[in-house]
């Protein structure tokens, strides 16, 4: 090679590093869309995604760094998450984070290409998300809530509580275009019910003002308790409900620790803040090339049993010592 073509080719070539330099920063830049059915002041929802920030960055993921992330919080009404799902496809980033089958169906109405992965969902099978649970088959996987014989536990544990508690309405979420885990929930409830002589009726949610009336109606049965059932409906009228458990002294059993730091009495179920932390691992392996028909849905890895001691008081209940030296946390 001549003098002169040489010294052009090293000119080219030092040109071509700073730009292939800036290529594969760019490249090494991932971008997360985070959907939420919550505001954006929900202290529990903001523990969550906490945790899952918290398991990005021990995979290697830092915001600003190699990774982007948009958080939307779509409050509860579905024409506002409708429209937020329609930005967040528009941004079309690596991978969707979303929460429950609120999120996740008006999402899989919209793309079935962008990866999605929910930290929380009660039947992704029974809600259509998913083939199966080891092979889901599509652009959705994660982590499902539901394991259908905790409902049975949870009536065990209102008996344990309550023992003259004799009537049991369970609040479940029916509406919506994609099933919950409600109707489920309530038929294993119902076949326990029997051998622990309890009856049983369902409350189907609604707006705020007809779960205040279904739970005042059900209130003037004597000996009564409530169990709530898996659903979204349940968590955004969290509040709602354990206010009115208190207000007619029915003892409750919930299905996550944010209705007992909400003022109900106790919970047992899968751990939230586990769900998201385990969720931010399928992220990881989704920006790393993995498909997420090929991840299968995992069942909850860890169940918490959670106790509120004043609730209990003001309800005139004495918690069992066995239950609360086996509870995962007692707020007191």
């Amino acid at each position: 090679m001549k003098r002169r073509d040489f010294i052009t080719f090293l000119a080219g070539m030092a040109f071509a590093r700073p730009l292939a330099a800036r290529a594969q920063k760019a490249e090494r830049m991932r971008r997360i869309g985070v959907l939420l059915p919550a505001n954006a002041d929900d202290s529990d929802f903001q523990a969550w995604v906490g945790a899952f920030l918290q398991g990005l960055a021990q995979t290697g993921w830092i915001i600003g760094s190699n990774v982007r992330i948009d958080t939307r919080w779509a409050g509860n009404k579905r024409d506002d998450i409708r429209r937020h799902v329609a930005d967040v496809v528009a941004q079309a980033p690596d991978v969707i984070l979303a929460h429950g089958a609120s999120t996740v169906g008006p999402l899989l109405q919209a793309t079935r290409t962008l990866p999605v992965v929910f930290p929380i969902a009660g039947d992704p099978v029974a809600a259509g998300f998913v083939d199966s649970l080891a092979r889901p088959g599509g652009n959705v996987t994660g982590f499902m809530t539901t394991e259908y014989s905790m409902s049975g536990k949870r009536l065990e544990l209102l008996k344990q509580i309550a023992p003259g508690v004799t009537h049991v309405a369970v609040l479940r979420d029916i509406r919506g275009s994609f099933p919950t885990s409600g109707t489920s929930e309530f038929a294993i409830v119902q076949a326990m019910a029997p051998s622990l002589g309890v009856e049983t009726s369902p409350i189907n949610m609604g707006e705020a003002t007809e779960i205040e009336g279904a739970v005042a109606a059900f209130a003037r049965v004597p000996n009564g308790g409530l169990i709530v059932a898996t659903g979204p409906s349940a968590t955004v009228h969290r509040h709602l409900i354990a206010a009115l458990a208190a207000r007619h002294k029915l003892p409750a059993v919930y299905f996550g620790r944010h209705f007992v730091a909400a003022g109900g009495l106790v919970s047992y179920g899968a751990d939230y803040i586990d769900q998201y932390r385990h969720a931010a691992g399928y992220v990881d392996r989704i920006l790393k090339g993995e498909k997420p028909a090929d991840l299968p849905v995992q069942a909850p890895n860890k169940h918490e049993l959670v106790i509120n001691l004043k609730t209990a008081k003001a309800l005139g209940l004495e918690i069992p010592a066995a239950l609360l030296a086996i509870a995962d946390e007692v707020i007191e």
